[in-house]
């Protein structure tokens, strides 16, 4: 195979004298002196009357961003007194049915300045101990006041005075696409909370989780991780606008967090009592699809059907039946089951609503007074 490179030609190229080395010596200290040659070393500036600052620094009387209000540091500085690292014992059975013991790490809001402590009730369900650990470094054992699977709520107590009480917002001003700071003890690391930082992404949320259905969530693509369960979604202010509480898993940047609102009256009653009292329609719901609609022979589009109705409850009482598409509650639409809930979980037992049904066609109304709901449901 003929080597494509071109060959070399093979008569050696005349060689060129070398000056002699006085000669070069002339000649550059010629061109130095004729300026036509600049030395490589760095002059030292100033009088001499020392070593310059290699990395002067900036302006001394610049802000401190830490005080600087509307900023993330000032929304730590505010509020990491109040955020505090959960940490429980437990047991459980393992594949052989033998006891061992369990651990668990989460995140809590400081509620009260005698003590009082909101978190997840998730983080705290089934512990034997519970202690928690203050941003100063101060480690207590606290136990629990009360918690509400329904709302995953719960609030623990430790023997403290003058703690400093977080501020609390009011969820219902948000907007979507304002920002918002996550602060909790992600992978139960110690040494501080993490601030995580990100925007609301969505209002009203509801979720499935292991224990219930969680409604009037806020939805925010700050980072939210394992042990960052019971910590405090702030504004800008610094004030807690809700609790973190999950996130989806098989999804990028989508967390949830309890709306604090609606909490405080769940916070005031276990607080209060150990315990919430939650009103009972007695009803069976899901959204009408066009399949259900086609196989049910109902000639509607939106509304919500009742697949069961409790016997002896106030929607019994109020003639409600299975097959009865609810089209509104309270005067508003009503589309999906959470609709529903909202609406019933924002009363008290003894409280009327109004609802309007599509039962065969026809529409009519009905008033169902709301009860205790019974304990073993």
């Amino acid at each position: 195979m003929t080597d494509p490179t071109p060959s070399l030609p093979s008569t050696p190229a005349t060689p060129r004298r070398r000056p002699p080395l006085l000669l070069l010596a002339v000649l550059i200290a010629g061109m130095l002196a004729g300026g036509l040659l600049t030395q490589c070393t760095i002059e030292r500036q100033g009088g001499g009357d020392g070593d310059a600052e290699v990395l002067p620094r900036g302006d001394e009387e610049a802000p401190d961003p830490a005080v600087a209000e509307g900023t993330i540091p000032a929304v730590v500085e505010k509020l990491s007194p109040s955020v505090v690292a959960i940490f429980t014992q437990g047991l459980s059975s393992d594949f052989f049915f033998e006891t061992v013991p369990t651990t668990g790490a989460g995140t809590g809001i400081v509620a009260s300045e005698d003590g009082h402590i909101l978190t997840n009730a998730h983080v705290v369900d089934d512990a034997q101990e519970i202690r928690v650990l203050f941003t100063d470094g101060e480690e207590l054992t606290a136990e629990l006041i009360g918690s509400d699977a329904d709302t995953d709520l719960a609030v623990i107590k430790v023997d403290a005075d003058n703690l400093t009480v977080a501020s609390f917002g009011d969820s219902d001003d948000l907007r979507v696409g304002q920002p918002v700071v996550a602060m909790g003890q992600a992978l139960g690391l110690r040494g501080g909370p993490t601030v995580t930082s990100g925007i609301i992404s969505a209002l009203e949320r509801s979720i499935r989780t292991q224990g219930a259905v969680l409604d009037n969530l806020i939805q925010t693509d700050a980072a939210i991780n394992p042990g960052n369960s019971g910590g405090a979604l702030t504004d800008m202010a610094g004030n807690v606008v809700g609790v973190n509480t999950a996130i989806a898993g098989d999804a990028q940047n989508i967390g949830f967090a309890i709306a604090i609102t609606p909490a405080r009256d769940i916070v005031e009653q276990l607080i209060t009592s150990g315990r919430v009292i939650h009103p009972f329609l007695g009803v069976q719901m899901v959204e009408l699809s066009p399949a259900i609609a086609s196989q049910r022979n109902i000639e509607l589009e939106d509304g919500v059907l009742l697949v069961e109705v409790v016997p002896g409850s106030p929607a019994a009482q109020a003639g409600l039946e299975v097959d009865d598409v609810i089209v509104e509650i309270e005067g508003d639409e009503a589309e999906t089951p959470s609709d529903i809930t909202r609406v019933v979980n924002s009363k008290k037992p003894g409280d009327r609503i109004e609802i309007t049904v599509n039962r065969g066609g026809e529409t009519q109304n009905v008033t169902a007074t709301l009860i205790e709901r019974p304990q073993e449901l």
